[in-house]
């Protein structure tokens, strides 16, 4: 059976009408770009398979493109303030935008702002889900990663905070970027500093594993799907292969450039932004500030490819591509709904009074607009506010 086709999305932030790249990732061929506006640091997400999402640098909104429409944008979503970094839950369900200090979660079904998390002290610079999304992490310049329980998320009174459930605070300088590996709850995440450390967590203890001490600040970090190794991206361009089954086992490592030269990818000529890894392991994909994409063979660090573009680079990711992606013939089952700007707020799709609609996301995902996880407490009191806001409209009390 024929591998599934691979593709690479990249963006970079060159000017005011700078394209989002996609290449076939073995053959290196360029499939049409999507056009509308430079998209900001880690500001790249792939829903549900029909839908491509960039946060632009410095604007406050997210412009939506179809996968078959690449020529235009279908809309843009506007947002209380700066997008800083975005993304969608692997699920195709819910869309996660830092805001300033603020994580703000949306339903992609029907459109509703449903938490604005303010935990953070300083602005957001990388956001992530676990692969079942059950949770997600977040990463700000005040040097905290936070991981969250997306079901306590959602089940949180309307008058109440939530709490993260993780709070990890190793780290001495903004972090930079954050990846999980497999395995939902259970699984193991990475994350990268200024503090030129990479450290590595398990998610269901919260407890450090592993942290690297390098020479030089981290920018970029992934692992690779077997979780054998950590890969990260440095900000004088070097990228550095971590064994995370290097035997003695120590918590604390210092990476020494000297010993350890055949485990480094050199090549780039300015920091490194983004990196993922293919699914059989055996390729990585890097973007850097020195505005190219360079694609390694990871067991010989070799550069097989490079490819130019004309800004800095800010994302780059691998992904199998999407049935609709390559069939120009096709549509998304359902165009994303008018997204709400504010919680709870009028203009939320829910006061427009259409009936229960099911919404097919993704190729097995179906969710009812009717069916939410929601607390009845938390209904009865939307319920509640919708009837105050109509009696207020027709002048009652």
């Amino acid at each position: 059976m024929a591998a599934p086709m691979e593709v690479a999305l990249v963006s970079d932030a060159a000017g005011p009408l700078c394209n989002c790249s996609v290449w076939e990732l073995h053959s290196g061929s360029a499939l049409p770009g999507y056009r509308g506006g430079n998209t900001g640091p880690r500001g790249l997400a792939l829903l549900g398979g029909e839908h491509l999402l960039g946060a632009q640098l410095g604007k406050s909104y997210i412009n939506v493109w179809e996968l078959q429409r690449k020529d235009q944008l279908q809309q843009k979503i506007i947002c209380p303030g700066p997008v800083t970094c975005l993304t969608a839950s692997p699920n195709g369900l819910y869309i996660l935008a830092g805001v300033a200090e603020s994580i703000y979660l949306w339903e992609v079904s029907n459109g509703n702002l449903l938490a604005i998390l303010n935990r953070h002290y300083q602005d957001l610079t990388c956001l992530c889900f676990t692969d079942d999304s059950s949770h997600f992490l977040s990463g700000a310049k005040d040097c905290l990663a936070l991981v969250w329980n997306l079901y306590s998320v959602l089940q949180a009174e309307p008058s109440q905070i939530p709490d993260p459930r993780h709070v990890w605070s190793r780290h001495s300088l903004p972090i930079t970027d954050m990846c999980c590996g497999f395995g939902g709850p259970l699984a193991r995440a990475a994350t990268a500093s200024l503090d030129q450390t990479a450290k590595l967590w398990e998610v269901s203890s919260g407890e450090l594993l592993l942290s690297v001490l390098f020479d030089v600040g981290i920018m970029a970090v992934t692992l690779d799907l077997s979780e054998y190794h950590m890969f990260c991206g440095g900000m004088d361009g070097s990228i550095f292969q971590v064994d995370l089954c290097a035997w003695p086992v120590q918590r604390d490592r210092t990476f020494q450039t000297e010993r350890e030269n055949g485990k480094i990818f050199k090549g780039h000529r300015n920091q490194v932004t983004c990196l993922s890894v293919s699914t059989d392991g055996s390729l990585l994909l890097s973007g850097s500030h020195d505005e190219t994409v360079r694609l390694w063979d990871i067991q010989s660090k070799q550069c097989l490819k490079t490819m130019n573009h004309k800004g800095p680079v800010t994302n780059a990711f691998i992904v199998l591509a999407p049935a609709n992606m390559l069939n120009p013939d096709g549509k998304p089952s359902v165009p994303l709904p008018k997204f709400s700007k504010h919680l709870y707020g009028t203009e939320s799709t829910d006061e427009q009074g259409s009936e229960g609609v099911t919404l097919r996301l993704g190729l097995h995902q179906q969710a009812s607009r009717h069916c939410r996880t929601l607390s009845p407490g938390r209904a009865i009191w939307r319920r509640l506010r919708r009837c105050t806001l109509r009696c207020a409209q027709r002048g009652k009390r």
